[in-house]
């Protein structure tokens, strides 16, 4: 995504700062990149925790990164913490996010030091950073980790109090602005719709107003999406909502055409999916996260699934889950019967790299969105499996509107409902080896190419991008 126009904007100064949580940084780490090319100064915060990640990603470029303490003694987060990656619970989510407003008077006392901000991209969930900017004169632009389509749903839900009028989870509601998708209250976690009244859901209260209050008045929202992928959605949320959104996405997509031995040493993961290409084998690729909480019970049966199901597959998972949950399972009788067609990875994974990786055709998700921007990137279609958050919203968009997927079965057909081994079996088949499978991959391939044209010189994303940068440095003698 460089640009022609380059050498225009050399005195621009762009602030980023993720959050701390590898997949909200992620991200935001190829837009670095992007600035960068196009000859503005970059500027990361994080806390000295993260930094050697993002240092790692930003090595050999011009960017800056400033570490800022994370705060201590915050009730219920273990010491040391400083990503929600590492947090012991999910539970503990909110404790941590709202102590980061302890992290700004650092934040902008680190600002003074600085040469003049033109705008600056923070995470949504920082909330707080707002204010910085206003006190120091330059735009905000919210940065999210989801897509156009789960926003616009999720807020048209919201503001038209659509939940409230169901008498039960399971009773289907219209989208009225959008009446060809139905949801039920089972798409939405309690704290969302209201169902729970303890501390948990009054500091996710607080925690949610304050950042949809912040986001309402920021600047612009950048967006990891292109417009061909969510267009009905984007043009809704622009026209109607706001603040502006900017897909500028997809924001993988730079990394994804770097060649595949920049790995350095080879982990096992690597030299077994060549050697199943060079078998010429498909593998399947499973994956729910880092936050994702599975019971031991629900592991159980995925391994016995992909096990019955006799298709070739790799399998992340996170290592203090399959040693603390999976007491009850013969784990090395389970690896050894799998081991000709089967792997098990208990470390972190480039996932991009896996799903571009020409053996993978297929993806067991929990449908987050970078996990899905990346599959559609990949050309690979998604077994959704979603669990929390925006992830039975985005099942939606990857199953019935844009189609490049197949949805898991729960027990109780509900969305983010147990999933027994023959279901798992049944749908992990149809994916790999089934007509309705075969119909998501095709689709799947048809929008890699469509977001490979958005993020090329002239694409969607990329003059989204230029404008974004046109807009804010002209104005940057203007106080926001």
């Amino acid at each position: 995504m460089g640009s022609s126009s380059e050498k225009e904007h050399n005195d621009g100064h762009v602030v980023l700062f993720p959050f701390m949580s590898k997949g909200h940084t992620i991200p935001l780490l190829p837009l670095a990149h992007l600035f960068l090319a196009r000859r503005l100064c970059v500027t990361v915060f994080t806390t000295p925790a993260n930094r050697s990640f993002i240092d790692q990603y930003l090595a050999d470029t011009s960017a800056t990164v400033i570490s800022l303490p994370f705060p201590q003694n915050i009730p219920e987060i273990p010491a040391g913490i400083e990503s929600t990656d590492k947090l012991p619970s999910i539970d503990l989510f909110y404790p941590f996010a709202l102590a980061t407003i302890h992290m700004q008077f650092d934040f902008e006392r680190a600002l003074t030091t600085l040469p003049r901000v033109t705008f600056m991209v923070s995470d949504g969930f920082f909330w707080w950073t707002l204010d910085s900017a206003a006190k120091f004169g330059f735009p905000r632009f919210v940065f999210y980790g989801f897509g156009n389509y789960a926003l616009s749903v999720s807020t048209f839900v919201s503001q038209n109090r659509l939940l409230h009028g169901a008498e039960s989870d399971d009773e289907l509601i219209t989208v009225t602005r959008f009446p060809w998708i139905k949801i039920t209250k089972k798409y939405f976690d309690d704290a969302f719709r209201g169902a729970d009244h303890n501390r948990q859901a009054s500091q996710a209260s607080e925690f949610h107003v304050m950042s949809v209050v912040a986001a309402a008045r920021s600047y612009g929202m950048i967006v990891n999406s292109f417009y061909e992928l969510e267009p009905v959605f984007t043009d809704y949320w622009n026209t109607e909502c706001g603040p502006k959104a900017w897909c500028v996405g997809p924001l993988f997509q730079l990394a994804q055409d770097e060649p595949h031995d920049d790995l350095g040493d080879k982990p096992t993961w690597v030299d077994w999916l060549d050697k199943k290409l060079e078998e010429g084998s498909k593998v399947l690729y499973v994956a729910f996260g880092s936050q994702a909480e599975l019971s031991a019970e629900q592991i159980q049966e995925i391994a016995l699934g992909l096990e019955n199901s006799m298709v070739n597959f790799l399998w992340v998972i996170r290592s203090k889950q399959y040693s603390s949950e999976t007491a009850t399972l013969d784990i090395r009788g389970f690896e050894e019967r799998v081991k000709r067609r089967g792997m098990v990875v208990k470390e972190w994974v480039d996932q991009k790299w896996i799903l571009m990786h020409e053996s993978v055709q297929g993806f067991v998700s929990h449908c987050g969105w970078n996990s899905v921007m990346e599959s559609i990137c990949a050309g690979v279609p998604i077994l959704a499996w979603p669990m929390m958050a925006d992830q039975p919203i985005n099942a939606k968009f990857v199953v019935e509107e844009v189609k490049v997927g197949l949805r898991v079965e729960t027990c109780d057909g509900s969305p983010k409902g147990f999933v027994k081994s023959e279901g798992l079996e049944k749908m992990v088949k149809e994916l790999m080896e089934g007509e309705k499978g075969e119909e998501a991959r095709r689709e799947a391939k048809k929008l890699a190419e469509v977001a490979r044209k958005a993020v090329s010189e002239g694409g969607s994303s990329w003059s989204t991008l230029q404008l974004l940068i046109d807009e804010t440095t002209c104005n940057k003698s203007t106080r926001f």
